[in-house]
């Protein structure tokens, strides 16, 4: 038995054949729309374009690159290549 032969009848066991008349049990649309509904209600676009949230950590981190910039400048090109 081939490696292919053995892919394919291990592929037919685990997945269920799909006939043509297979749909969904239930109408995923109206879902789709509560969660968009949800989503444009929960954060208004205009103050998270305004102020995004940087985390503190993100801060230090550049912080830390700046300092080591300053204190070895030869390090410049590696932080670079590394970006």
């Amino acid at each position: 038995m081939k490696n292919t032969d053995r892919i394919r009848t291990l592929l037919e066991r685990a997945l269920p054949p799909v006939g043509e008349d297979q749909e969904p049990s239930r109408d995923l649309w109206p879902e789709v729309e509560r969660r968009i509904a949800e989503a444009k209600t929960a954060i208004p676009v205009r103050d998270a374009i305004l102020r995004p949230a940087i985390p503190w950590f993100d801060w230090a981190l550049a912080g830390g690159v700046a300092i080591v910039a300053f204190a070895f400048p030869a390090s410049v090109p590696v932080l670079l290549y590394y970006l």
